[in-house]
């Protein structure tokens, strides 16, 4: 009796290239209203035909910023808002999320069943959710108090 390799699962590997393509995509959304001035921890603004994200420049050096991203829910008493710290490399023209709601730091692979049932793409699938926010038809507005 032989013993067939096809019920074995095959390892998760991660598409770089569509990884890469998506941050992409998410850095071109963020350029049409991220400020040429700014104010470090000063949020505004960016309201759009399909809603509004709240926008928040953490950190910035000569080639990347540290942006926080959220979308206000309202009447959200039983849901959070989504929120993710985005790292924005202007050199390399990508917007990578680093953190996403609890997950404080997003491993490019999770081993698939996992404790806090995380997807084996879980990285991926962060920055895809961060391209549909983005996608609100978006202009800056001021800056909030």
């Amino acid at each position: 009796m032989t013993v067939s390799n096809h019920n074995k699962k095959q390892k998760y590997q991660p598409n770089v290239s569509a990884f890469l393509a998506v941050c992409g995509r998410n850095y071109a959304h963020i350029l049409k209203w991220l400020p040429e001035q700014f104010s470090l921890n000063e949020p505004w603004q960016v309201e759009g035909e399909f809603g509004t994200l709240l926008v928040n420049i953490i950190e910035n050096t000569k080639y990347t910023q540290l942006v926080e991203i959220s979308r206000p829910i309202p009447n959200g008493h039983f849901f959070k808002s989504p929120k993710a710290l985005v790292r924005i490399y202007h050199d390399a023209q990508l917007a990578e999320v680093l953190t996403s709601q609890q997950i404080y730091r997003l491993k490019p692979v999770y081993d698939y069943p996992n404790i806090h049932m995380h997807h084996s793409d879980e990285k991926f699938q962060v920055n895809a959710f961060l391209e549909e926010l983005l996608k609100i038809g978006a202009r800056r507005v001021a800056c909030q108090s």
